[in-house]
């Protein structure tokens, strides 16, 4: 029973430290007919080769062109040039100078006008990508990076697939490309709105089937348009169980999706930014209602056929299935990559079916078909004789709706806004899912696009960092790291010390209960003034940036930003540079921690109570009728509490081992089981907590447990009571609401 203790103790913070990410009857519509892809500036960088050909070099192996026999496949990926000596990647750091590059002013490498070098720019990427990808055990990328209407740089790295290897074409393979799927749904929208038949100061509900628009819920303010594009439309954010799915017949038509999985509104619209894939899928419904269109051929009639992006859909490869939209076409499934994960080797992942919610994140793309699109972003909507928005869009993909705290990204009309090394502003959006992390970054003000793809799901960083390295290694002045702390801050360390949670969670259900337990921020000052944030084993370090009373931080590696919103003097929330929510201050009877030390001391009881059954003396056994039942009870509490903690503790480790099982069979039978256990020991507890005054009368009769039996008796019922109690708090007690 001890080991029992120990388990859930170690299960609780494993959870606290480890990361867990149209009707039936409705035709199906099939792929709108590609159309031959727009040609790609051909001057003065061909699209498909970096150097001109008269000045031709030998492959390197892990490039999308060597090919590598099958059992290189997981030895070799991210592997660099054999006898060479790579660039070292400076993602957070004073980058080292290159040799022969010309100097920028104010000690940058190249001022705003100059372009990149095509080949030191190939250098300092396969650097920066072959480490990581070494570093985090990542199978392939892929890199697109374009300027001045040219494409510089579209290559892959790594393999695809493994089993038969298969190595990354930037051309040909399909990433998933997550969240920025998103900027698509917001073009389409815009050009719903261009044409009159959106307004984006108007209540979405004009513009969706009733089925599925959005209820009151209690607020008298509607959720507008707008609402959805900078994220402040106030819902919860639910994720478990179904924003992803591994097998195809779980897969609804959206509207059913929208239906069936509506979410609590939990704030008014428009208080601050909470990131939601609900609200990206309700205006990707919106612009299909208001288009007359089913989304993915809307998408594929008004974004990716003018722009010959044939190896980008939101299409899935599935068999087809009536009143869903057709699958994948053939010609592009054998071009998907696979997802893996690492745990001691290359582990294959399902795929991530994501059709329900398509607007939200379903597309794939090639790094290809993502440099015309940088391109067409670049150009405000027009490429290559193609407009697909006005000039008037365009400004408003560029434009934060609300202002944001230095450092902090903004909303602009659903595509985020980045302030970048060098003091540049770029926008883009980043995606990710469970095995599959991107990112893309446009920065008009030296007319640079960036985007890479990475099928690891470990491949978070890479995706994150390279756009804002390669702006930095070539166009910011060379900073000196690591920043000092401040003795200001040590000595105000309590206004900021604290736990604090993620507004972007869900509110109730099982489901709460785990966010609660992952969501969570451990915020502490050092000795020497510096800040210290730690979630699910991720610390990171920052230092004063201004006074402190300000309450805005930045990294002591780097131009990541942290803000605190300060009320009367003391830290009441903070904002992350993504700006996908706020978290908010605790109180210390709502700490995690709380929570672990009373869950142990409820384990702790029980195993007593049940140790003490053949311990007790038989004066101990000595007792009234009342007595009687009362230790019934409190033993069969213990074993309830036991199997609850023991079966949660399970299900924690099993949460640690492997993400996407959880997010997939949620809520699955441990966690129900283990609510269920410890409802039925709360009821059990509040019927000992009402027996404990009959309990401690009849001391005086011969048929009575002694004072030692009843104060341990009335110990067990106060830890119990507090303990259920939190988990009533805590929404764990609700086994029916997942």
């Amino acid at each position: 029973m001890r080991s029992m203790v120990e388990a859930w103790a170690v299960a609780l913070s494993l959870l606290l430290a480890t990361p867990l990410t149209t009707s039936t009857a409705a035709a199906q519509d099939a792929p709108a007919a590609a159309a031959p892809p727009a040609a790609l500036p051909n001057a003065p960088i061909p699209y498909n080769q970096i150097r001109p050909k008269a000045a031709p070099r030998r492959a390197r192996p892990g490039t999308a062109t060597t090919a590598r026999p099958a059992g290189a496949a997981v030895a070799a990926a991210g592997a660099t040039v054999p006898g060479a000596v790579p660039p070292r990647p400076v993602i957070a750091g004073a980058a080292p100078i290159v040799p022969g590059l010309p100097v920028g002013p104010a000690g940058a490498r190249l001022a705003p006008g100059q372009p990149i070098p095509a080949v030191e720019l190939e250098a300092y990427v396969d650097g920066v990508v072959r480490q990581i990808m070494a570093d985090a055990h990542l199978p392939g990328a892929a890199v697109s990076v374009v300027q001045n209407g040219q494409v510089l740089l579209n290559k892959g790295y790594g393999f695809a697939r493994l089993s038969p290897a298969k190595a990354v074409d930037a051309n040909r393979t399909l990433f998933r490309i997550g969240s920025i799927s998103k900027t698509f749904t917001w073009i389409a929208l815009m050009k719903e709105v261009e044409a009159g038949r959106i307004r984006l100061n108007q209540p979405v509900n004009l513009y969706l089937p009733e089925r599925v628009q959005v209820r009151d819920q209690g607020f008298e303010q509607p959720v507008r348009v707008i609402n959805l594009m900078d994220h402040t439309a106030g819902f919860e954010s639910r994720v478990l169980g179904q924003l992803f799915e591994r097998d195809f017949e779980r897969v609804r038509p959206l509207d059913l999706y929208l239906r069936q999985e509506r979410p609590r509104r939990v704030r008014a619209p428009g208080a601050f930014a909470s990131y939601s894939n609900y609200g990206a899928a309700l205006a990707g419904q919106a612009a299909a209602y208001t288009s007359g269109k089913p989304f993915e051929r809307l998408m594929e009639e008004q974004i990716f056929i003018p722009l010959g992006l044939r190896q980008t859909t939101f299409r899935e490869p599935r068999p087809e299935k009536a009143g869903l939209p057709a699958p994948m076409p053939v010609a592009l499934i054998d071009d998907v990559a696979d997802g893996f994960a690492w745990d001691g080797g290359f582990r294959r992942q399902p795929y991530e079916f994501m059709g329900q919610i398509a607007p939200a994140g379903s597309a794939s793309s090639s790094a290809g078909d993502m440099a015309r699109y940088m391109l067409l972003l670049l150009g405000d909507g027009a490429w290559n004789g193609v407009t697909l928005y006005g000039p008037q869009a365009a400004r408003a993909f560029r434009t934060p709706l609300r202002a944001a705290a230095p450092g902090v990204n903004g909303w602009a009309h659903g595509f985020a806004t980045y302030q970048l090394p060098g003091g540049f502003q770029g926008y883009g959006h980043s995606g990710e899912t469970l095995s599959f992390h991107a990112n893309l970054v446009v920065v008009p003000g030296l007319n640079l696009g960036i985007f890479v793809a990475t099928n690891g799901a470990d491949g978070k960083n890479l995706a994150a960092d390279l756009p804002s390295s390669v702006v930095r290694q070539f166009y910011a002045r060379p900073s000196v790291f690591a920043r000092p702390g401040s003795s200001e801050l040590a000595a105000r360390a309590e206004d900021f010390e604290g736990r604090y949670l993620t507004t972007r969670r869900a509110y109730a259900g099982l489901e709460a209960f785990v966010d609660r337990l992952r969501g969570t921020v451990g915020v502490h000052v050092t000795p020497d003034g510096k800040l210290v944030t730690s979630q699910r084993g991720v610390r990171k370090v920052w230092v004063p940036e201004g006074p402190v009373a300000q309450g805005r931080f930045i990294s002591t590696l780097g131009d990541e930003r942290l803000v605190f919103r300060m009320a009367e003097g003391r830290a009441a929330s903070f904002q992350t540079a993504a700006n996908s929510g706020r978290f908010e201050r605790l109180s210390p009877w709502r700490s995690p921690v709380v929570l672990l030390v009373v869950s142990v001391l409820a384990a702790i009881a029980a195993l007593a109570t049940l140790a003490g059954v053949p311990l007790r003396t038989r004066r101990e056994s000595r007792e009234n009728q009342i007595q009687t039942r009362a230790g019934v009870l409190q033993n069969i509490q213990a074993l309830l509490w036991l199997v609850g903690l023991g079966v949660f503790a399970a299900w924690a480790v099993k949460a640690s081992v492997n993400r996407a099982d959880v997010v997939y069979d949620w809520p699955g039978a441990l966690p129900i089981i283990a609510s269920a256990c410890a409802l039925v020991a709360t009821a059990l507890t509040v019927v000992t907590f009402v027996a404990l005054p009959a309990v401690w009368r009849g001391g005086r009769r011969v048929d009575s447990w002694p004072a030692g039996r009843k104060l341990a008796f009335t110990a067990t019922v106060l830890i119990y009571a507090a303990f259920a109690v939190l988990l009533g708090a805590w929404n764990a007690l609700l086994p029916w609401s997942g």
